[in-house]
């Protein structure tokens, strides 16, 4: 087969052996979900010329084109290096294709720029090699649509609500669509107050209010999670972070413990659960 037909290689190129004698399932990058018609065009003629005319979407928001045979490999890479518009996607253990929801440039409930987020992400950390293959999952808001406990590392939009009493009209709009009954108004006593261990920082109460409320918005992080053979539900253990440059700090911390700590072929969750964050990043008050 030679070296560059060497099936290890290949997968960590994006090439995954199928059962049929000589074919593969080739991975494309697909960045937060999103691809332009142009991409799409250009996956079309890749999958009729070396595939069998259709494709594959992955649960991770992935394109495949299955059924490229090994001696078009070569073929099907210069097709896209020219096309200058898809990317081949990665395997192996490596960080992974950043997904995301659509956040708040399209949906009402989003709260961060998912979309922005997940480039700026696979800029700085896709396909970066690791003891284990490494997932990270962007969501707009606590609607929670890329399920982000599910994720080696995963990303939440929230907003920390904060009130203006002297602008108050202490209508209980707020109480009334807070979807945890974190908030409570009393109107007689003119007083508002937020049980901060309940709130979920959806941003609900602050897109109703028009008076009073307004928060900041930012990111919650959540460590360890994986759905597979084995179900690790990832855990929040840092405050809301309010700025990327803080957000990278505590992925590049999470990254450079994982390398430092995994052992062969371990997942995050399994090392975590032997060596847990350092401090530095962990915080008992999760508000």
């Amino acid at each position: 087969m030679g070296a560059d037909k060497n099936l290890a290689a290949l997968k960590s190129g994006g090439f995954m052996q199928q059962k049929q004698d000589g074919y593969f399932s080739m991975r494309l990058k697909v960045v937060g979900g999103q691809l332009t018609t142009f991409q799409l065009m250009t996956i079309q003629r890749a999958a009729d010329r070396f595939g069998k005319g259709y494709v594959h979407l992955t649960s991770r928001q992935g394109v495949e084109i299955p059924f490229i045979h090994i001696d078009d490999i070569d073929a099907v890479k210069r097709f896209f290096d020219e096309s200058g518009c898809v990317e081949i996607g990665v395997c192996g253990p490596r960080v992974r294709t950043i997904t995301a929801c659509q956040g708040n440039a399209i949906c009402s409930s989003g709260n961060i720029d998912t979309t922005a987020l997940a480039n700026k992400l696979d800029a700085r950390y896709g396909g970066r090699t690791l003891p284990h293959k490494f997932k990270i999952g962007v969501t707009g808001c606590a609607n929670n649509c890329l399920k982000a406990e599910e994720n080696d590392i995963g990303i939440k939009g929230g907003v920390r609500p904060e009130c203006a009493l002297e602008r108050c009209i202490f209508c209980g709009g707020c109480a009334k669509v807070c979807p945890v009954d974190a908030i409570t108004v009393d109107r007689s006593a003119r007083s508002w107050t937020i049980d901060r261990d309940k709130c979920i920082n959806c941003g609900r109460c602050v897109k109703r209010c028009k008076t009073a409320l307004s928060g900041e918005h930012g990111y919650l992080v959540y460590f360890g999670g994986r759905f597979g053979r084995e179900i690790a539900i990832g855990q929040r253990t840092a405050p809301l972070i309010t700025n990327d440059d803080e957000l990278f700090n505590v992925i590049d911390h999470a990254l450079e413990h994982f390398n430092a700590n995994a052992k062969r072929g371990e997942r995050f969750s399994s090392m975590l659960a032997r060596a847990p964050l350092a401090p530095s990043i962990e915080r008992s008050d999760q508000t």
